[in-house]
């Protein structure tokens, strides 16, 4: 029983330690029935995943109408959807509050990154 404890202690140790090595994680607070969020899913989802920007930032999205996940715990998710956090090392880089449309969505993501070091592009 104790090497069963150990090796999940070792899996999970693992697991934690792959995912604290990414760069960087671009956070969407949504929720239901969210106009702004539509029109984010509409315009710059179905593409974001093939940007420069996701490579440095995925896209990870997290419903306001349930619980926080715990790594999320210490980042303040805002009363708008969508909210858009930057999230480096488990801390907050930057934020993008609302959608501001296709326009100005990549130019104030690129900035934020920029300021973390992990700009688009960039290895």
């Amino acid at each position: 029983m104790n090497r069963i404890i150990a090796w999940l202690a070792v899996i999970v140790a693992l697991a934690l330690s792959a995912t604290g090595s990414r760069a960087a994680e671009l956070v969407m607070f949504e929720r239901a029935g969210c106009v702004w969020c539509a029109r984010f899913n509409a315009e710059i989802a179905p593409i974001y995943r093939k940007t420069e920007e996701s490579q440095t930032a995925p896209l990870r999205r997290v419903d306001l109408n349930r619980p926080l996940p715990a790594d999320l715990a210490g980042i303040d998710p805002g009363a708008f959807t969508p909210t858009f956090v930057v999230v480096k090392e488990g801390r907050e880089i930057g934020r993008i509050r609302g959608y501001p449309g296709d326009a100005f969505f990549f130019g104030l993501l690129n900035r934020i990154l920029s300021s973390t070091g992990s700009e688009p592009g960039r290895s």
